[in-house]
């Protein structure tokens, strides 16, 4: 018998990572089993879950903290290596990989860098990263003054305490990832359960409605949505209607699409665009993540949408938007000109996200979960 067999727990390389205001588990492909249903299993034991606590695994009891990368090096000629996200369900045994996390995305490419997957060049290293989950490619700018990442800066990203050096994110080609359209349901606004809606994917799955339509202010706390079961009964209600409107069938058991409402700028005279409490998607998000910013701004800059009124747009080409969310600001950039129906159109979204490497080593999970391989 092997020492590996003969081993109550399997080890498997893993590092862990903050990507903006998420942090997870980074592995290379290479080191995780095959077959999805073995590696599902494997994802599940290394978090905890299912357990509302996730005691037993590095998950951290909350989404934001029950996220996983894999890393590959990259076969297509437009990207450096492959990322594919998994959403580690916390109280369900269940890993989704229906969405893409642009907040895990910010560390793909430090951590490529790291495992030797991308060689650090000059200054700064770019590596363009293909998301398998959606199909699109985005471009990470990575600080390497001295042939390795520079993790220390003066970037500050709300949601995130002190400083850290910036990681400027470019996306390609977002609109409609999940959905195949950027309105999947043909319409800027939609009424469901009596609401008006506005369904958009510019690379996230969005629901948006407006506070003011729901009875709230849009300025309530995290805990206070979170406490909020009759809330969460009428946003549960109108995304199950959504799914399949926005061709993501039933949605009954995936986390997409996200729920976010919205309302006017708190912060107007200091550039604020929209505020928003976004659901991840039963949970409100202590911030908002890098997609769902992208598809708010998006609906944010659009006529004809729910954000129309409320949001505060300057004009130009290049629009910046200040997305409020409960623990500060989230800014998007927005490259926009208008298509043949004189519609308002977004060519490009850019932002900056902060990274940090938090360990490195092996994670345990229990070897009749999957025998493993030798750990290099």
């Amino acid at each position: 018998m092997s020492d590996s067999a003969a081993r109550p727990q399997t080890r498997i390389v893993c590092m862990q990572m903050r990507g903006g205001t998420s942090k997870g588990a980074f592995f290379l492909a290479s080191d995780l089993p095959e077959d999805q249903v073995t590696r599902d299993r494997v994802l599940l034991a290394v978090m905890g879950s299912p357990d509302k606590r996730q005691i037993d695994g590095l998950g951290g009891a909350d989404p934001l903290t029950s996220k996983v990368a894999i890393v590959s090096p990259s076969t297509r000629d437009d990207a450096d290596v492959d990322y594919l996200f998994a959403q580690v369900v916390v109280d369900e045994a269940r890993v989704d990989y229906g969405q893409n996390c642009g907040n895990m995305l910010a560390a793909v490419g430090p951590f490529a860098i790291e495992r030797g997957l991308v060689k650090a060049d000059g200054v700064e290293t770019r590596v363009a990263i293909y998301m398998v989950n959606t199909g699109q490619v985005a471009e990470a700018s990575v600080s390497t003054p001295c042939g390795y990442v520079n993790y220390d800066g003066d970037a500050r990203v709300d949601g995130v305490p002190g400083t850290a050096a910036p990681i400027p994110l470019a996306f390609r080609d977002t609109a409609g990832s999940t959905c195949g359209a950027l309105l999947p349901t043909g319409s800027l606004t939609d009424v469901i359960d009596g609401i008006a809606v506005t369904c958009i994917d510019n690379g996230m799955p969005l629901v948006i409605l407006r506070a003011q339509d729901v009875q709230r202010t849009g300025y309530e706390t995290r805990e206070q949505l979170d406490a909020d079961d009759e809330l969460k009964a009428v946003i549960e209600s109108i995304r199950l209607k959504a799914g399949p409107m926005m061709n993501l069938g039933d949605v009954s058991t995936r986390t997409v699409p996200k729920m976010c409402i919205v309302s006017s700028p708190r912060d107007v005279d200091g550039g604020g665009t929209i505020n928003t409490r976004s659901f991840i998607p039963h949970r409100c998000h202590a911030s908002i993540g890098v997609l769902g910013a992208v598809s708010i701004a998006t609906a944010a800059v659009m006529r004809g949408t729910v954000c129309d009124g409320i949001a505060k747009i300057s004009g130009g080409a290049l629009k910046r938007v200040s997305v409020e969310h409960p623990t500060g600001e989230f800014t998007v950039e927005l490259q926009t000109g208008e298509d043949s129906n004189g519609m308002v159109e977004v060519t490009r979204a850019a932002l900056l996200r902060t990274a940090r490497w938090l360990s490195d080593g092996c994670v345990a999970i229990p070897s009749f979960i999957w025998q493993g391989r030798e750990v290099r």
